[in-house]
């Protein structure tokens, strides 16, 4: 057993761990812009964490370097990057100068988004990860709610600071989505009909156009494009949010 410990890993077989450790980094790293005020910077980083997020499932399938130990990583990291830090960033920016219930507020998103990610592991154990849909809104997306009064501010439709018991309520709405019964889809389920492929390179080319002219409007978009498309599940699962 100690002579099989020894033995050397392929390098391949440890990139997806280590793009996981540097989108946990990221996250690290934006707490600390958090801190300085730079708020800006700060979501840049989340989003870049994102990103990596996406980036290192997809590299472990192509190299068939999937392990326990990389998914219980992943889980660790999204924790920080999506449940920690979108609701420290939130509070510091509009939530700082309020009551104590806003802080309420974070600890409440923080918690939902344990829950979902615990969840989230317990049924990947159970379906093997072959489950095409989610249950709950999932982290990542999660953060990109939670961040939306964050887009609004820095896009110039309207100030969060000045409403931030609005906010805090927001923050605590997307905890309960994210623990909620609403399936949404995964993107191994995720289908495009062929008929819309052109709307979808349409879509594509003004998102590009967006990311840099007016990248905050775009982020709200993408964030009301996220809330429309769940609407329907939303009332096809209004009874069992919850339970």
């Amino acid at each position: 057993m100690a002579q099989r410990d020894q033995e050397p890993m392929p390098f391949f077989q440890l990139l997806p761990n280590l793009v996981t450790i540097a989108g946990m980094c990221l996250g690290l790293t934006a707490i600390r812009f958090v801190m300085a005020g730079r708020f800006e910077i700060a979501v840049t980083l989340i989003l870049l964490a994102a990103l990596l997020d996406g980036v290192d499932g997809l590299i472990a399938r192509r190299l068939r370097a999937t392990s326990e130990f990389g998914a219980e990583l992943d889980s660790l990291s999204d924790f920080l990057n999506f449940g920690v830090v979108p609701g420290l960033l939130v509070y510091r920016f509009a939530l700082g100068e309020a009551n104590s219930l806003g802080w309420v507020f974070v600890l409440i998103y923080a918690a939902a988004g344990c829950l979902r990610l615990a969840r989230f592991n317990v049924m990947r154990a159970e379906t093997q990860g072959t489950s095409r849909h989610f249950t709950g809104v999932p982290a990542p997306a999660g953060a990109m709610l939670a961040l939306l009064p964050v887009f609004v501010t820095l896009a110039g439709f309207a100030s969060a600071p000045e409403a931030p018991g609005l906010v805090a309520l927001w923050l605590g709405l997307v905890g309960a989505l994210m623990i909620s019964r609403i399936p949404t889809f995964s993107p191994k389920g995720l289908r495009i009909p062929r008929g819309r492929i052109g709307l979808m390179l349409i879509g594509t080319a003004i998102a590009m156009g967006l990311i840099f002219t007016r990248f905050w409007v775009l982020m709200v978009l993408v964030d009301l494009v996220y809330i429309v498309a769940l609407i329907p599940a939303i009332w096809r699962s209004r009874r069992n949010l919850l339970r």
